[in-house]
């Protein structure tokens, strides 16, 4: 996990900046209701898609939120006044406050994502959506030859599994509302990155460092591979 108070800084240059920003947020706007008055953003970040999100639908107050400091600070900048820290799986609003939740990069971060669905579901009014990305490390299997050498290193079921959210926004009385698809900006990955990402943070751990070595050794190590295509569902409330 990293630690996002360090990251805030250069976080948003890592992570398609303010072109990513706009695809993200139209993806979520439309799977909001019209007529939707308020919206509250978990774990929004620096803020950097939250901006879009209350820029883009005139009328529509938003509120973000987010657990770590650095990220709350650089996110108030943007959103003066409506920027509050909280942890998302305990969120200090009342029951049937927002019209819709929406839940960016956030949900496949997490060992459950059962509590966050929880209280999107808890905050929402009835009619109300939840809109969370899903099955996000799924979305970089494009197909390059990095996959063909690491699809074989399977790793658990990711906690943002469309079908495992789904089962979870059930339980709360939440029911499918429709999806949306946005394409990432600068987040292609090169082997370098991947080689990289096995070595310290264990990802594809069963192939170890002489899958990271192999991985590095494709021909162009620092050309991005194909762009990913990120997806959104929405959850409606009974």
């Amino acid at each position: 996990m990293l630690d996002y108070d360090k990251e805030a800084d250069g976080y948003d240059a890592t992570r398609g900046g303010e072109p990513r920003a706009a695809a993200a947020a139209e993806a979520v706007l439309a799977l909001v209701p019209k007529n939707a008055g308020s919206l509250l953003d978990l774990a929004c970040g620096t803020g950097i898609v939250t901006r879009r999100l209350a820029t883009g639908r005139p009328g529509l107050a938003v509120t973000g939120t987010d657990a770590a400091d650095g990220m709350t600070r650089r996110a108030a900048e943007r959103l003066p006044g409506a920027v509050v820290r909280a942890d998302c799986r305990r969120l200090p609003f009342a029951d049937c406050s927002f019209d819709a939740v929406s839940a960016v990069w956030l949900l496949h971060l997490l060992d459950d994502a059962g509590p966050v669905v929880a209280e999107a579901a808890r905050v929402l009014r009835p009619g109300g959506v939840f809109g969370t990305t899903v099955d996000k490390a799924a979305a970089h299997h494009v197909g390059s030859d990095i996959d063909a050498l690491t699809v074989t290193y399977g790793t658990e079921r990711a906690t943002d599994g469309a079908d495992r959210v789904t089962a979870q926004a059930a339980e709360h009385g939440l029911v499918p509302g429709g999806a949306a698809r946005f394409r990432g900006h600068g987040q292609g990955r090169t082997p370098r990155r991947v080689a990289h990402y096995i070595r310290t943070r264990q990802l594809y751990a069963a192939g170890g460092p002489r899958l990271a070595d192999r991985v590095e050794m494709l021909p162009d190590p620092d050309v991005p591979r194909q762009e990913p295509e990120f997806t959104l569902r929405a959850f409606r409330r009974q």
